[in-house]
């Protein structure tokens, strides 16, 4: 049976992603990688990633990872972080957002994926970066996945491939894929705030909003606002 490691933050993109892989092949064993890194909406990730893998597991090969990494992040500054100040508000791509940059995360996210992958002999990592993700966070643009690409090549002996098909998508379309798959959106997390029901406000609310509205669809989730 094949086998994959996939990073799942319980939002939209890698919900996206993981239903993408499944649909496309079936049988394939997915090793699902469960940051814990002490970030604000942590916690809500935490259910929606339990109801995305109990969903998807019904007809599919699921190997959960939990991975606590909060003893690393607690040296990292970010307003992310449940030690860093406020969620800003407004759009995803303001200057201002650039305050939930955690310096540093997926290339430990991406390393770690690849150590699981060697040992278990999969041969693809996945992550569910995309094109709205380039103008605030550096370690989601081509420049950087493609030098990740390379050095989890090499260093994994030619064995390794990460994978990121969505890095030329928006948002959008990742809805428009997701919605084609029939992905359960009621049960992800995008919002960045602290607190259980989604703020419709912050940067990433504002942009998956702004992709189910492009779509002619309403976001099946909860907002407070």
């Amino acid at each position: 049976m094949k086998k994959a490691v996939i990073s799942l933050s319980g939002g939209l993109d890698s919900a996206t992603l993981m239903a993408r892989i499944l649909n496309d092949v079936p049988s394939i064993e997915l090793h699902i990688c469960n940051f814990f890194y002490g970030s604000k909406q942590n916690k809500y990730e935490q259910i929606a990633i339990t109801k995305l893998v109990k969903y998807y597991s019904q007809n599919h090969k699921l190997v959960l990872h939990k991975i606590d990494l909060q003893n690393i992040f607690q040296h990292v500054s970010s307003d992310l972080l449940l030690s860093g100040g406020e969620i800003p508000e407004g759009h995803y791509e303001a200057e201002i957002m650039k305050k939930t940059v955690v310096p540093g995360r997926n290339m430990l996210f991406i390393s770690i994926m690849a150590s699981i992958a060697e040992s278990i002999g999969a041969y693809d990592i996945y992550i569910g970066v995309h094109s709205g993700d380039h103008h605030i966070y550096p370690d989601c643009r081509p420049e950087f996945i493609n030098a990740a690409q390379q050095a989890i090549w090499y260093s994994t002996d030619q064995k390794i491939m990460l994978r990121a098909p969505f890095l030329q998508k928006s948002k959008a379309d990742l809805v428009a894929i997701g919605h084609s798959l029939q992905v359960p959106y009621e049960y992800t997390r995008t919002c960045y705030k602290d607190q259980a029901i989604a703020c419709g406000k912050c940067g990433s609310c504002v942009e998956r909003l702004e992709a189910f509205e492009l779509n002619g669809l309403k976001d099946p989730i909860e907002y407070e606002n």
